[in-house]
């Protein structure tokens, strides 16, 4: 038999010294993958690795995706964003319902986790393509920023309200969607991916394309260039949930047959005391600057087991409060008594302006528009004092708020002699 050992040796020789393509096609031999898109010219080696090192899943953030990055150099920094790492939800979670529950987070917050390139490059791997809006929206929709740039809001949590269009598995409000949407511009147009590798939120901000047209009132206050986001004016509208209750029932189930209207997550339900759809209030983000601000989350928590609340029913375990941008921009902005007559959106309700009782519902807060007992996680609360001041009608005030009402009923003439 020595030629079967000769014939032997000299075919593993061969499969040795295969080149990439040979490695390729001896894949295929076995693997019927069809590969599509800009790495279908490049074989399966150079992702996969060789039949001594053969790796699966080449994109997954165990490996912080090694084998993409071999290439696509710097991009394993993604692995270390807020989108991949979520630090401040498991914090938030581990201060409020995570001590109740030390599985809460596992069991309900890892749907939206990033969990390896292909969780925005699709394809299984075989067909890799460049993420669109669809694929960002698959995470960023509901309350959460994103789905608001299609004009799309989280609708009220009973069954009864969920009608409508679909988008991602759930039911939206219909809104007024963001001017940048409307003129084609997608999330990659502001959120490229270098900037998100360099631990960026965006690579573009509004200045680097839009420059402040003096001709508009509000764009010649000095205080508004230097002091504000341009989103603090600009913003239409924005998803807000004023009280979000979590309670779990354990061998509870006639109190939780009060809750089958509701969406179910297991032992858990959630429900809002209230959403808005509107402009949002008002405070300061962590640069300092005027900023859209909402609850993330004012959370109430009810411990029922054996028909019977353990503790406090609908305790309170946080009242934070996020500086954020709303993707609602419209070129028109709310009249100037919108900010500089409104202690409300600067969580400053009067006791005669207040509407919503919560004491007298059995919550702790005073009001959701109050601050006392609140707080903002990335920024603060603006001084009262300042929002006094910004109440008082001075004469440049009054002849801004003119020239702002004749321009908006196309009368910019001069006033009429006596």
């Amino acid at each position: 038999m020595p030629w079967m050992m000769h014939f032997i040796a000299v075919f593993w020789l061969a499969a040795a010294l295969a080149s990439p393509a040979d490695g390729a096609e001896n894949c295929r031999a076995c693997h019927r993958d069809a590969v599509s898109g800009p790495h279908a010219a490049i074989g399966c080696t150079p992702c996969h690795g060789d039949d001594r090192s053969t790796v699966g899943n080449p994109a997954t953030a165990v490996d912080r995706a090694a084998r993409c990055v071999a290439c696509h150099r710097g991009f394993d920094r993604l692995f270390d964003h807020a989108m991949a790492t979520r630090t401040a939800e498991r914090q938030f979670v581990a201060r409020t319902v995570g001590r109740f529950d030390g599985g809460f987070w596992a069991d309900n917050c890892t749907g939206c986790h990033v969990r390896g390139c292909l969780d925005c490059h699709g394809g299984k791997g075989h067909a890799m393509s460049r993420p669109r809006d669809g694929v960002c929206l698959d995470c960023h929709r509901g309350y959460f920023v994103g789905s608001d740039y299609h004009g799309r809001a989280p609708r009220e949590d009973a069954f009864r309200f969920q009608r409508g269009p679909f988008a991602g598995g759930e039911q939206f409000l219909p809104m007024l969607p963001d001017v940048h949407a409307e003129a084609g511009i997608g999330c990659g147009g502001c959120h490229d991916m270098a900037s998100l590798a360099a631990g960026r939120r965006s690579g573009k901000g509004c200045r680097d394309c839009h420059e402040p047209d003096q001709r508009i009132v509000e764009h010649r206050i000095p205080a508004h260039r230097e002091r504000l986001e341009c989103y603090a004016c600009h913003s239409a509208w924005a998803p807000q949930e004023y009280g979000t209750f979590w309670l779990r029932f354990i061998d509870s189930p006639r109190r939780q047959a009060r809750f089958t209207a509701i969406p179910h997550q297991d032992e858990w339900v959630k429900s809002a005391y209230l959403k808005r759809q509107d402009a949002p209030p008002l405070g300061l983000n962590s640069a300092g600057k005027v900023s859209p601000i909402r609850p993330q989350f004012i959370l109430y928590f009810s411990d029922i087991r054996s028909e019977r609340a353990v503790g406090e029913e609908n305790r309170l375990l946080a009242a934070e409060w996020k500086a954020f941008f709303p993707h609602t921009v419209r070129r028109g902005t709310v009249m100037c008594d919108g900010c500089h007559d409104n202690p409300r959106r600067f969580l400053l309700e009067g006791e005669k302006e207040r509407i919503y009782r919560l004491k007298d519902d059995g919550l702790s807060l005073e009001s959701f528009w109050r601050r006392e007992g609140q707080r903002v996680v990335n920024g603060s609360f603006m001084d009262p004092e300042r929002v006094r001041k910004m109440a008082v009608r001075t004469p440049a005030y009054t002849k801004g708020y003119i020239e702002k009402w004749q321009r908006l009923t196309g009368d910019a003439g001069t006033s009429s002699r006596r």
